[in-house]
């Protein structure tokens, strides 16, 4: 492990170095930005000052700077702004790079002969950790059961979270370790699936029923965690991600973000919404923090979990899963605690960023939001996180009080087949319903919820605009009157992500004054079809100036 913390960070580090912050002009290429209105411009170069702030942005008939320190010859290529995912889990996605991924099994027996293969190659370690299942694209047709992975691992215990990370599978073994029997409860928020006909837990629990298990799974080290945000950053940074909202910051992986920004590693710009109040409290204290290294790091506010997944049955709706009858998901939150948790961080400033994706969570987080809004004046930006399914009744409230939806593209495109599995029709008008909640005047700031998906920007950027799947299907687009314009998809993985984040004027537009975050990309991506747009390549990634990724030789 100390090895390849060395490794990681040695590569992290030599990037940084080069080159260093200078008053730079980077000329000859084909730019793209949102500009000072909020408009598509193109043009031709970018003027750096020693700060790593934009100076000048030139086109082509400009005269060019005569006393910048170093000229970087963009030799023709596209350069657009450095893209900002206002939903994921840093932590998280670097602590799964590092364990077992099944996000690519097609089937139960994959599954199962890919953790029989990664328990043989890994004898030492006492859990077998992973994530990425998901009965739904295996074709099951039902959860998984303990049995299934004593069938292949008993000598240990194992804990896989499901892709949506809103229920975890579990073998005997760790269900002994946990001490769950025919008698352990439900807890509230939560739920033991049982074996049929009988109350034997069947190794499935979801949502808080996950916290049983995770209880006595060994929490990762200070060095798991340094190596694991290096290794994100190494992922993010070359998908071209230069900033992220982290949702669900734990004290510990702040601290984890501390030390790299102490040592320098810290390549990439992250805005922290704590894992719950307790966390906000023990990070910022008396309120947000300010802004740390160079506009690198900043806890914004909390995150607030109201109902589970759909994927899970976890997503709280007002009536029956059409495929469920009797079943109407997972609220996490009563009504009052929900308001007495926003109260708290509103109180001291703190920006709130509440889950909701099922249409009963969305009616409650607008309704609370109304309320609170009569009491915490100014601006607020209230975040809902998700937002997928949403009564049609309800869409016009996301134009009031300044909310913020903040929206993952690639959940659409992922879950389409599923969601009209578990909602009727009526449901479905207003499912994934961005162009709807746009016209509201509700800000869409983008994302990718990864490692649920992909972090690939460019992939969200496709399905915004053309709400197809990587198949090209279905055609013409599921339900394309809630496509947005490719301008619009753009901004919201650029400048309505920086302002989602009480980070305008700092990063997300290329405008003089802003941080010179941008990318070297491969094709002009405000003319490529959908399916070549997912084929785009980074071939450099600029943060404040500095190249934090570079891949030229593809």
């Amino acid at each position: 492990m100390t090895r390849l913390l060395a490794a990681v960070t040695a590569s992290v580090i030599a990037l940084a170095a080069a080159p260093a912050v200078a008053d730079t002009l980077v000329d000859n290429i084909e730019g793209i930005r949102i500009d000072e209105d909020g408009k598509i411009d193109r043009f031709t170069g970018i003027w750096i000052d020693d700060d790593g702030r934009i100076r000048q942005i030139l086109d082509r008939g400009d005269k060019r700077p005569a006393g910048a320190e170093y000229r970087v010859d963009g030799k023709g290529q596209f350069v657009i702004p450095g893209m900002i995912d206002s939903h994921l889990h840093v932590m998280g996605l670097g602590l799964s790079a590092l364990t077992l991924d099944l996000s690519e099994t097609a089937s139960l027996e994959e599954a199962q002969a890919k953790i029989a293969q990664y328990a043989a190659d890994n004898p030492g370690r006492p859990w077998i950790l992973g994530r990425g299942w998901n009965q739904e694209k295996w074709g099951l047709g039902r959860f998984p059961t303990a049995a299934e992975l004593d069938a292949v691992v008993s000598d240990r215990p194992v804990w896989l979270e499901r892709v949506d990370g809103h229920a975890g599978w579990a073998n005997s073994r760790a269900m002994q370790q946990a001490k769950i029997t025919a008698e352990t409860l439900s807890p509230a928020g939560g739920r033991i699936e049982r074996l049929a006909g009988s109350r034997q837990p069947s190794g499935i629990f979801v949502d808080a029923a996950s916290s049983l298990i995770q209880a006595v799974v060994p929490e990762p080290t200070p060095t798991d965690r340094d190596i694991a945000l290096l290794k994100a950053q190494q992922i993010l940074l070359g998908m071209g991600i230069t900033a992220a909202a982290d949702m669900g910051t734990t004290i510990e992986d702040w601290q984890a973000y501390r030390r790299a920004g102490d040592n320098g590693s810290l390549q990439m710009r992250i805005i922290s919404y704590a894992a719950g109040t307790e966390a906000m409290e023990l990070i910022g204290g008396p309120g947000p923090s300010p802004w740390l290294y160079d506009d690198r790091l900043r806890l914004n506010g909390v995150k607030l979990y109201l109902d589970g997944a759909l994927g899970s049955r976890g997503a709280w709706l007002k009536r029956d899963y059409a495929d469920d009858p009797g079943n109407t998901g997972l609220p996490l939150q009563t009504a009052t605690r929900l308001r007495n948790l926003m109260s708290r961080a509103s109180l001291d400033n703190f920006q709130i960023a509440v889950h909701a994706i099922g249409d009963a969570a969305n009616a409650e987080i607008l309704q609370a939001v109304g309320e609170l809004s009569e009491s915490y004046t100014g601006d607020r930006r209230w975040r809902i996180e998700h937002a997928q399914v949403v009564d049609p009744a309800d869409i016009a409230k996301f134009g009031e009080h300044g909310i913020i939806a903040s929206m993952q593209p690639v959940h659409q495109t992922s879950d389409r087949l599923m969601a009209e599995q578990r909602l009727d029709e009526a449901r479905l008008k207003g499912a994934y319903a961005w162009q709807s909640i746009r016209q509201t005047g509700s800000r869409l700031a983008f994302g990718s919820d990864a490692p649920v998906e992909s972090a690939n920007p460019f992939h969200g950027l496709a399905a915004a605009f053309s709400r197809t799947g990587p198949d090209g299907q279905p055609f013409g687009g599921w339900r394309p009157e809630e496509h947005v314009p490719r301008e619009e998809a753009l901004a919201a993985f650029s400048a309505n992500g920086a302002y989602a984040a009480f980070a305008e004027g700092r990063f997300g537009r290329l405008v003089p004054g802003e941080r010179a975050d941008f990318l070297i990309v491969d094709r002009d991506i405000m003319l490529a079809p959908p399916g070549d747009l997912r084929d785009t390549q980074v071939r450099q990634t600029w943060v404040g100036g500095q190249l934090a990724f570079s891949n030229e030789s593809r």
